[in-house]
């Protein structure tokens, strides 16, 4: 598929595949089930392509990094009701470092960020240079990178291997407001997952209906320094709140503009030699991902 860019948020993919899959262990006893299913997904993706119309051009994949965020610098309590990584899942994490290499898929990492920021900013980047952008993701957060027809998100479903893909019109049948407002949307809402707090008291419905009325945070806030809001207790409510909820707006937008040089040729896909992914799929005991994969993807992929 000529012209189109694969972004892989890998953190999340692989969270999503640890909890979704049955343990798995290779032959030397090594944890390996999320592993299974990120190639799994990836080498189905690199056939079928984003939209069936065969392998993208160009694909990239992020990584989180191990150290703190520039959002815990922010909001110390950022994720930190989530319990610590299993030691099976942050094996696969490190490892899965290699099964991109082994597979020819330039991997970024930058201190301070985490993957979903980078995938933005090379969502950002490269479709402004005219390539039309898929981000394969596990995270919802990254919906808001969505824009027009030129950059989308494919999300896993129930596990691992169903997908669906979310333009501008699906996020706004999801969520009730367009994909650059849900970082308002979550300002008011919070986000559980990365116990961001957002404004007590206000569920999706209220803060859809809030934001699309009013376009964002800083309107909605207009509106209540002006003339007021009509319910008196949704009006207390933020105002008492002010400031978490533009503390929790800043913690849910993602970073569009991160300096990462990087042009498209270089990152062309070309799969390594056939015989080196054999060797590490049968590393890890995965012969019938072998299988697809040569079945995936044709002799004419590798360079002589």
């Amino acid at each position: 598929m000529r012209d189109a860019l694969l972004l892989i948020d890998a953190n999340s993919l692989i969270h999503r595949a640890f909890h979704a899959l049955p343990p798995l262990t290779a032959p030397d006893g090594r944890p390996a089930g999320a592993l299974y299913g990120l190639a799994s997904i990836i080498i189905k993706i690199l056939k079928e392509g984003p939209t069936g119309e065969g392998s993208p051009e160009y694909i990239a994949a992020a990584f989180d990094r191990p150290e703190p965020t520039h959002r815990e610098s922010e909001y110390k309590e950022y994720k930190a009701t989530r319990p610590p990584a299993h030691a099976d899942l942050i094996s696969q994490l490190i490892e899965s470092h290699k099964l991109f290499k082994t597979l020819g898929i330039k991997t970024f990492e930058l201190p301070g960020w985490e993957a979903d920021d980078i995938v933005t900013t090379l969502a950002s980047k490269f479709s402004a240079e005219g390539l039309k952008v898929f981000i394969l993701s596990g995270d919802r957060d990254v919906l808001q990178a969505v824009h027009n027809n030129d950059v989308k998100v494919i999300m896993p479903q129930r596990g691992i291997s169903n997908t669906i893909t979310y333009d501008e019109k699906a996020v706004k049948e999801k969520f009730g407001v367009a994909p650059e407002q849900l970082a308002d949307y979550k300002g008011l809402v919070g986000d559980v997952s990365d116990n961001i707090p957002g404004v007590p008291g206000v569920g999706p419905k209220t803060a859809a209906n809030l934001v699309g009325r009013y376009g964002s945070l800083e309107e909605i806030y207009k509106e209540v320094d002006g003339v007021g809001m009509e319910n008196p207790k949704l009006q207390e409510k933020l105002k008492t709140y002010r400031e978490q909820a533009f503390l929790s707006k800043k913690l849910a937008t993602l970073e569009s503009n991160l300096q990462i040089k990087i042009s498209a040729n270089e990152l062309t896909f070309k799969p390594l030699p056939e015989k080196d992914v054999a060797k590490y799929f049968e590393q890890l005991g995965f012969k019938s991902l072998l299988e697809r994969f040569r079945h995936y993807v044709s002799d004419e992929d590798y360079p002589v």
